[in-house]
């Protein structure tokens, strides 16, 4: 076997010498031989990250107004979402804002924490696990 024939792509014994095997006889599993040793290739277990709700909590001190602001900013809520959220807010006493992988709820309950006391009022975010 000369340098040309495994230089090129396509060629068999290029393929089988890089695989470890003869190539004959392959019947397409995904087990590759390693002389008298066969591995199988093992398919990864993907799992979906757990998810997290964004909570905002009542006080006695925030204005609406800016409960809506923030839902609006940070959490790209239309006007009347964002009012029927904060309605929700007011008289149960938390609201969903939305739900999130952790590191992104965490980072929303962070801006939102940081924006409310800027702005000196006392609107507190919280994360909690959803329910699968």
């Amino acid at each position: 076997m000369n340098l040309l024939e495994l230089a090129k792509p396509n060629s068999k014994s290029c393929s089988a010498a890089m695989a470890g095997h003869s190539g004959a006889g392959d019947s397409g599993d995904s087990d590759v031989a390693f002389g008298d040793v066969t591995v199988a290739e093992s398919k990864p277990v993907v799992r979906t990250p757990p998810l997290y709700r964004v909570l905002l909590m009542n006080d006695d001190f925030t204005p609406m107004d800016f409960v809506i602001h923030v839902l609006q900013k940070f959490f790209s809520k239309a006007s009347d979402e964002a009012t029927r959220i904060m309605l929700e807010v007011h008289h149960k006493g938390a609201g969903v804002c939305g739900v999130f992988s952790h590191e992104i709820a965490e980072t929303k309950v962070h801006i939102v924490n940081t924006y409310s006391k800027q702005n000196r009022f006392p609107l507190k975010a919280t994360m909690e696990k959803a329910e699968s």
